[in-house]
């Protein structure tokens, strides 16, 4: 007899007997075609009696029915078997108006044979899932649909003929579940990396290619545990990888299909849930993401909770505006026309969140601290932004639904939770800047800042606050929901300007208790000159903070600082220009009184040697300021020395006396101011020749 040639080696591969094919039922064990039947086989065997007589006319009954196996052994004729299944099925679909059409146990068996052996002939073919030219739907999707027909109608409740069919029904259906698991692996595998679909036969190699290799990796999730996430999953779905391309969305839409044509809709689901949720898991890793528990979140040290807030909002973004948009879209085409898709993805949708809000909240709970103010807001932000791309998933899915199945649209979860951790973020950061108030009037220190510098409290407070209206659109809005003023009429006021505008009034009410802490009257107009200044400075270099404190305010403090420009050269120079003066004592009826010039230009000296070296440590870091003082000093001084000397010098014998009294030229008298205010003390220069 002539050996069936070998076919390749998978679960699926036909048995060379009929009897073998028979006995791959799952756990029944091998049963004999003869125990079952009968008339069946015997009406086979004859017809098949009758084709060898007329075409050997001479062969034995022993050689007929050696032929009659070997015939059986063919690979069967699918269209043929198909077409004889369709009448089977459509007779038992017309009800009673037209005569049910019967089938055999042979055929059951025959066409569960076929459809293994179109599975068996399919792993490594690429194009199985992809429909034909025509647009038809694949062979290989077309026959297990069919057999999924086969079997619902077969083992339907009490109407149905399975119980004609023993050894048909057991064919059936263990075909339809292997096959089944055929699908679900296929399923799984483009799931896990969607380039496996496009990829070919060749460059599969290291992979055995049969449904067999890969429930080795990955049990099927019916007749065994539920399918649960897996390594190889979140290894291979990371953010680098290509999105799945349209003709892959096209085999796992056919693949969806025969899952559901089968009644397997709920593995099909799980799957596709579990290995997406995976992708997302791997892509929100590859941006650095690690997922915290609230507790672990509320212990971390601010240095390392600030690195995690900053990448939460680099995950957060991006599965807001790009996996999740990226899910709904893949869910819409895998399973369309359907609320399968619309459930899966609101489950996806679910779970992403989920923990990531938590870390918002657990944020949220930790101690309050002005540096947090602007990673809180930022976290503000991205959840702010967030909910329009939700309604618009919201809306989606409800235009979408064609009944009222579904009443509660599952996303809106979604935006609840949303908008509860936002409100909890506002919160916290109104309360953060409120916090601003408390930290300045804690801030009572007892020590003066030497030379009369800038304090620490004013550089912190102006930076933060500028820092602070570069979000000022934000803390608006945070303010606006979330915190009212006292002298809030809610007739369009803005509570966070009056909020600011009130830290702004504590800073310099705090500033001028500070400057009563230095004892030289001269020295606490330099202090509040210098932080006034650099608080003026820090407004009208930020739009966003001198549109909130406004053009008034500023004008306000221009002139409190020409006040305390006045107040320090009243205090420091006018007693020098008062020693420049001949008030009527030095001059007497025209002739000069040389021990009161004696003791002008001593006491000159002495005032200008004590304001070199007092005033000459002081510091004025603005050097716009600086100079303004410089000028402003010697414009004043320098020409009433000048104008003294040129009156009173003569009247000192040259030499020695003169040495001994005029000790500074007018040109002496300009460097001494010109070194002023620069944080070094020095003596008097000797008098230039």
């Amino acid at each position: 007899m002539d050996r069936i040639p070998p076919q390749k080696s998978s679960s699926f591969s036909p048995a060379t007997f009929r009897e073998e094919r028979l006995g791959r039922n799952l756990s029944l064990g091998a049963i004999k075609i003869s125990e079952h039947g009968a008339n069946e086989q015997i009406k086979e065997e004859g017809e098949e009696s009758v084709d060898n007589v007329a075409g050997d006319g001479g062969e034995d009954a022993a050689a007929g029915e050696e032929s009659a196996v070997i015939e059986e052994a063919v690979e069967p004729d699918l269209a043929a078997l198909s077409a004889e299944v369709d009448a089977f099925l459509a007779g038992r679909d017309g009800g009673g108006d037209a005569p049910p059409t019967s089938i055999s146990e042979v055929t059951l068996d025959k066409f569960a044979s076929a459809v293994e052996q179109e599975m068996a002939q399919s792993e490594g073919d690429d194009d199985k899932w992809s429909p034909a030219e025509n647009g038809d739907a694949p062979p290989l999707l077309a026959a297990i649909k069919r057999l999924a027909a086969l079997a619902a109608t077969l083992t339907a409740g009490a109407g149905g003929e399975g119980h004609k069919f023993t050894i048909g029904v057991h064919r059936v259906t263990g075909v339809l579940h292997r096959a089944m698991t055929f699908v679900e692996d296929e399923f799984h595998a483009i799931l896990d990396d969607p380039r496996l679909a496009a990829a070919t036969a060749q460059s599969a190699a290291g992979d055995t290619g049969s449904a067999t290799g890969k429930s080795i990796r990955r049990p099927p999730s019916f007749g065994h545990a539920a399918a649960a996430p897996d390594s190889s999953t979140a290894a291979a779905a990371d953010s680098s990888s290509p999105p799945f391309p349209p003709e892959t969305v096209d085999r796992l839409r056919a693949m969806a299909d025969a899952m559901a044509a089968g009644g397997y809709t709920t593995e099909c689901t799980q799957v596709f849930a579990v290995a997406r949720r995976n992708a997302l898991d791997a892509s929100l890793a590859s941006l650095g993401y690690e997922k915290a528990s609230i507790d672990e979140v509320v212990k971390m040290p601010w240095e390392s909770l600030e690195s995690e807030v900053a990448t939460w909002i680099k995950a957060f973004r991006h599965t807001i505006n790009v996996g999740l948009s990226g899910e709904h879209d893949l869910c819409a085409r895998v399973f369309p026309n359907s609320g399968t898709g619309r459930a899966i993805f609101a489950d996806l949708a679910k779970c992403a969140m989920i923990h990531m809000l938590n870390f918002t909240e657990a944020v949220a709970m930790t101690k309050r601290a002005a540096e947090k103010l602007f990673k809180v807001l930022d976290m503000y932000e991205a959840i702010r932004d967030a909910a329009p791309i939700i309604d618009a998933f919201i809306s989606a899915c409800s235009e979408s639904e064609s009944d009222d199945s579904q009443p509660v649209n599952p996303l809106s979860d979604i935006k609840s939770e949303l908008a509860s951790v936002r409100a909890r973020l506002g919160e916290s950061a109104a309360a953060i800047f409120c916090d601003l108030e408390s930290s300045i009037r804690a801030d009572a220190g007892k020590q003066p800042v030497p030379g009369g510098a800038v304090h620490p409290l004013t550089r912190y407070l102006m930076n933060y606050l500028k820092y602070a209206c570069e979000y000022k659109n934000t803390l608006e809005q945070v303010f606006r929901e979330h915190h009212r003023t006292d002298d809030d009429d809610g007739n369009g006021s803005n509570p966070f300007a009056a909020q600011l505008m009130e830290v702004m009034e504590l800073l310099h009410g705090n500033l001028e208790a500070k400057s009563r802490l230095y004892k030289d009257p001269s020295l606490c107009n330099i202090f509040l000159m210098n932080n006034g200044r650099y608080m003026l400075q820090k407004i009208r270099g930020s739009p966003e903070i001198n549109s909130v404190v406004g053009e008034a305010w500023s004008r306000k403090r221009s002139t409190d600082l020409r006040q305390y420009h006045k107040n320090y050269q009243r205090e420091t120079w006018s007693r020098v220009l008062n020693l420049l003066r001949d008030d009527g004592v030095i001059t007497v009826k025209g002739s000069v009184q040389k021990p009161v010039l004696k003791e002008r230009f001593k006491q000159f000296n002495a005032a200008m040697d004590e304001i070199q070296r007092t005033q000459g440590a002081w510091v004025v870091s603005d050097e716009q300021l600086q100079s303004e003082l410089r000028v402003s000093i010697a414009a004043v001084v320098v020409p009433a020395y000048r104008s003294f000397l040129g009156r009173f010098a003569q009247s000192f014998s040259a030499g020695r006396q003169t040495e001994k009294y005029i000790k500074l030229s007018a040109e002496d008298l300009e460097s001494i101011i010109d070194e002023l205010f620069d944080g070094n003390a020095v003596s008097m220069p000797r008098r230039r020749n």
